[in-house]
């Protein structure tokens, strides 16, 4: 008996110390490598950032005042409008107007900022200043200044404005290639009016794409309204962002939230501090991205690039001798991943300024140096309506009936050669192709005339997927015809 009441008493306390390590290990106490992982103290970073990050109210005079009545939801229903149109199952209402007095201030908003310079320049977003007569900033210590718009840059959405104060507190710019997903970061600002509210998270992602001009830091840091325009902080005490969207489907936080990064934005802020404005470059193309399918049928190799849909006539590229249907795969000496990079790439480039544009046509690449010009409005580009003319039968085994076109036709389409699609059905129709098309290659091929063309098709093999490229109006896309199917 006491043999085996040892026994049961050794157990027991083997037991409990395994759990008892087992508890510090998880909670971060046992081991030094346990403090390494346990929670961040975040109370240094508050102090430290705290003092610089502001409060902004905005101010409209007239007889009615657009947004921020002061109601959250409203305020929210205006956020989501403005980021992400109307919440699924959420009707839209329309923000109150209420009559105001000739000249009688109303409050539009309330938002965030911070402090980049000790005599008063401070950054925030440009939808929160965006049409605003009066710019108020309340600071950490309660003082509160009438504002000066400097620039708004709508494209980025960051605004400089500047208050007359000096030996003011400042922030501390990180750099954002140092950011790992992961980390901890939190955001200061004025979330519903409340403010000096701190609120943490990780960084979720990096260079997230939401079709802006600017890759996105994505985070799990609640933001609200209120905390549009304030700083996302990393462990440094450093800025890397400005806190700006918000993804939501249920009208209030959801976990995901946004943030410009900070290197993007004080180019920007660089420029709106010099200029009052942001000058960007431009080629005049229109663009779309490279899907794997027709990657492969083009031999392209991966769904990489830009692909020319068209292009500006008279513009940098057109002089340059970019074509519909181009593959922009490098800008200089960085590769053009995705579409939504090359505005961002070419955006950077100082007008004036001259490029090596390499392009991915007809099964090889060439080089075309574009001299780049100022970003303004591109022209919209016009479709025309096909002619019409008589529907012979199809004549290839890819369903397509083609005939020369006149020299009128390629001048009005702007193309040096290729053939007038008369009718499409079968594999091609389902592909897209359609009467009034123009075909310029076939597998990378140029298409010279219906006769050269028919022979092409003859040649193809019928078991793989066909690469046609196409011009359909004004715009230039590949169509991958699949006579299987």
């Amino acid at each position: 008996m006491l043999s085996l009441s040892f026994q049961r008493s050794a157990s027991r306390r083997l037991t409990q110390a395994a759990l008892a390590l087992a508890f510090c290990i998880f909670a971060g106490a046992a081991p030094a490598a346990g403090n390494a992982q346990g929670l961040p103290d975040f109370t240094e970073l508050v102090d430290k950032v705290g003092p610089a990050v502001v409060n902004i109210r905005t101010l409209e005079r007239g007889r009615q005042a657009r947004a921020g009545s002061g109601d959250p939801e409203d305020d929210m229903a205006e956020l989501l409008r403005r980021f992400f149109g109307q919440p699924p199952g959420q009707p839209q209402r329309p923000m109150p107007r209420s009559p105001q007095p000739d000249g009688e201030p109303q409050q539009r908003g309330l938002a965030s900022g911070f402090i980049l310079s000790a005599d008063g320049y401070v950054l925030t977003n440009a939808h929160v200043i965006d049409s605003a007569e009066d710019v108020l900033v309340t600071l950490a210590d309660k003082r509160e200044f009438k504002a000066k718009t400097i620039g708004v840059d709508k494209r980025s959405d960051v605004a400089l404005v500047k208050i007359e104060a000096t030996g003011l507190p400042t922030v501390r710019i990180g750099d954002v290639s140092k950011l790992k997903v992961g980390e901890w970061v939190i955001a200061i600002g004025s979330p519903f009016g409340l403010e000096s509210t701190v609120t943490a998270g990780i960084v979720s992602a990096k260079s997230r794409d939401t079709g802006e001009l600017l890759p996105l830091i994505q985070t799990d840091v609640a933001i609200n309204p209120g905390n549009s325009g304030g700083p996302l902080i990393n462990m440094r005490g450093e800025v890397v962002g400005i806190n700006s969207q918000i993804y939501s489907r249920s009208g209030g936080y959801m976990g995901i939230s946004f943030a410009i990064p900070i290197d993007e934005a004080t180019r920007v802020y660089d420029q709106l501090r010099t200029a009052g404005r942001v000058i960007r470059g431009r080629i005049g193309v229109v663009i779309d991205p490279v899907t794997r399918e027709v990657a492969d049928a083009i031999g392209l190799g991966k769904s990489t690039g830009a692909m020319v849909r068209a292009v500006e006539p008279g513009g940098p590229a057109d002089k340059a001798g970019v074509e519909p249907g181009d593959i922009i795969t490098r800008v200089d000496s960085r590769t053009v991943e995705s579409s939504v990079e090359l505005p961002r790439i070419i955006g950077n480039i100082k007008p004036g300024a001259k490029a090596t544009v390499q392009v991915f046509r007809r099964g090889g690449t060439r080089d075309l140096s574009v001299v780049v010009a100022e970003f303004d409005a591109e022209r919209v580009v016009a479709r025309r309506a096909p002619e019409k003319e008589s529907k012979p039968a199809p004549v290839t085994s890819i369903g397509l009936a083609v005939s020369d076109l006149t020299e009128a036709q390629k001048r009005e389409a702007r193309v040096k050669s290729g053939v007038r699609v008369d009718a499409a059905e079968g594999a091609a129709a389902r592909a897209g192709v359609r009467e009034g098309d123009i075909i310029l290659s076939v597998e990378n091929a140029e298409v010279t005339g219906s006769k050269q063309f028919e022979g092409l098709v003859a040649k193809l093999d019928k078991t793989k997927p066909i690469a046609l490229l196409l011009r359909q109006g004004e715009t230039a896309r590949y169509a991958v015809v699949r006579p299987g199917r």
